[in-house]
């Protein structure tokens, strides 16, 4: 989130502005850092024993209150249901620490170590109904070092995380634009 908003101040992701941050979890650190930087943050905790729906319909309802044009997930470690993706299809991305379609899942990183990968990374990809199986926007290439531990290798891909996330948005945005004018 902050790598975005840094990108949207120094001009990278054009006419473009992070509307709301929103987390499932109250004590998450983006809503600290997003409030810090003037931006408005909000927790939509999981109710014990709630349902997903209810939930997901809460949030639908403030991205649209908010007219959210783009959702741009980090470290949301749910699927998402049907009913939301279909409510915002082909306007959520995520980003995930592996060169997709290699490593889905949780523990991406411990994944690459353990098939002995000479390279692992990052794909920013849209959101549908299967694990981080959406369609690949971008992907960057993070070398597999000998030595690499887990935290090692994840701090080196969450550097090319920070870099490719903003250029991927961008480069979505610029399409909805273009698809929107050729609408009107």
């Amino acid at each position: 989130m902050l790598a975005l908003h840094d990108a949207i101040r120094a001009g990278k992701i054009p006419n473009a502005e992070i509307a709301i941050v929103i987390s499932d979890k109250a004590d998450a650190r983006g809503l600290v850092l997003a409030a810090e930087r003037g931006i408005k943050a909000l927790a939509v905790e999981r109710g014990k024993g709630g349902k997903r729906e209810e939930h997901e319909a809460t949030i639908i309802g403030i991205l649209r209150e908010w007219r959210v044009d783009l959702i741009c997930l980090a470290g949301y470690m749910r699927l998402l249901s049907p009913c939301f993706i279909d409510a915002f299809r082909g306007r959520i991305l995520n980003i995930h620490p592996s060169l997709l379609p290699s490593f889905p899942g949780l523990d991406a990183q411990r994944q690459a170590l353990e098939h002995g990968v000479k390279f692992s990374g990052c794909t920013v990809h849209f959101v549908d109904e299967t694990l981080d199986g959406g369609p690949i926007v971008a992907q960057r290439v993070a070398p597999v070092l000998e030595g690499d531990t887990v935290e090692s290798l994840s701090l080196r891909i969450l550097e090319q995380e920070h870099e490719l996330y903003p250029e991927a948005v961008a480069l979505v945005l610029s399409e909805l634009s273009t698809d929107y004018a050729d609408s009107v």
